[in-house]
């Protein structure tokens, strides 16, 4: 059993691993920040979730298990808010390509 759950923790890890991988690849192949906001936060939340799943079947028993819990509860709740404060700023600061969002909702209205 235990061999059984060693192989499964390990292939969470080279999972997380893989997606942790391709976000850092997107995130220097991108060419604008919207795109590589995008990269940085999906697949790089998904991998250390991953990689931390494979840690917790890992060290099934010890004490270090809640830690590596609260890692994982912390990231869930913070990326999307720094994703959302990355792109407003992007947006603000004009800087993504030119065509890319058709509507301006930030805009502030004419009539006011």
């Amino acid at each position: 059993m235990n061999t059984v759950l060693e192989v499964i923790a390990a292939i969470f890890i080279l999972l997380g691993a893989v997606l942790a991988f391709t976000a850092a690849v997107g995130i220097v192949r991108f060419p604008d920040t919207l795109s590589r906001m995008h990269a940085a936060t999906k697949p790089q939340v998904v991998g250390l979730v991953l990689v931390l799943t494979g840690a917790v079947i890992e060290l099934r028993g010890n004490v270090d298990i809640w830690m590596l819990v609260l890692v994982g509860v912390f990231t869930l709740v913070t990326a999307p808010v720094i994703a959302h404060t990355v792109g407003r700023v992007a947006y603000r600061e004009q800087r993504g390509r030119d065509g890319l969002l058709i509507v301006n909702e930030m805009e502030p209205d004419e009539s006011e």
